[in-house]
């Protein structure tokens, strides 16, 4: 084993490169042994199941993630922020679609907790700030972006808006001068 150097670390890097090659559902212990040529027993030496395995893609791919949106977000605020927020998330899904599809898998709270997760969520929220939003708004807000730049990236990975006009790229740009409207003029709560 130490022939090949394996570690937690470098399985979760092999496993992402493997996950944006195949599919982050087809991600296995198995299948990343047949990569390094060794026998997938040799692996839980390392990680203790391809659910472990997963995790840890996932957390991975989130710290990646938060990475990028903190140097893209750094300076900038309102619409500015929302671009640029929007387009990591739209990037990195094209550049990493099987890590992308891994930052979606849904973790228990304590790993969650102790994850990237948690600064996607803190620099969200501070882009909103600059919108003056308040609780509980600033929770629905949270959501309707997660919901918009989630949905539209998945849409346009799995080829929804290929075959009609205009392109993506112009739906994108209308989309986020929408959100950026929406945000400046969020709607007070209706009575119940």
């Amino acid at each position: 084993m130490a022939r090949v150097g394996l570690t937690p670390e470098r399985l979760a890097r092999a496993g992402a490169e493997l996950a944006d090659e195949v599919g982050f559902d087809q991600v296995t212990v198995s299948a990343l042994a047949r990569r390094f040529d060794v026998k997938a027993a040799s692996l839980y030496a390392h990680v203790r199941s391809s659910q472990d395995l997963r995790t840890r893609i996932a957390l991975l791919a989130l710290e990646e993630l938060a990475d990028r949106a903190a140097d893209a977000l750094a300076g900038r605020a309102g619409k500015d922020a929302l671009t640029a927020l929007a387009n990591v998330y739209r990037d990195y899904a094209r550049e990493h679609p099987g890590r992308y599809a891994a930052a979606q898998l849904r973790l228990d709270p304590e790993t969650a907790a102790a994850s990237a997760g948690v600064r996607h969520a803190q620099m969200t929220r501070a882009l909103l700030r600059g919108y003056a939003l308040t609780e509980p708004d600033q929770t629905h807000a949270v959501r309707l972006l997660g919901s918009v730049f989630h949905g539209y990236v998945s849409l346009e990975l799995a080829g929804g808006f290929s075959h009609s006009a205009p392109d993506s790229q112009q739906s994108w740009t209308r989309v986020l001068d929408a959100l950026d409207a929406l945000l400046r003029n969020w709607p007070a709560p209706t009575a119940p």
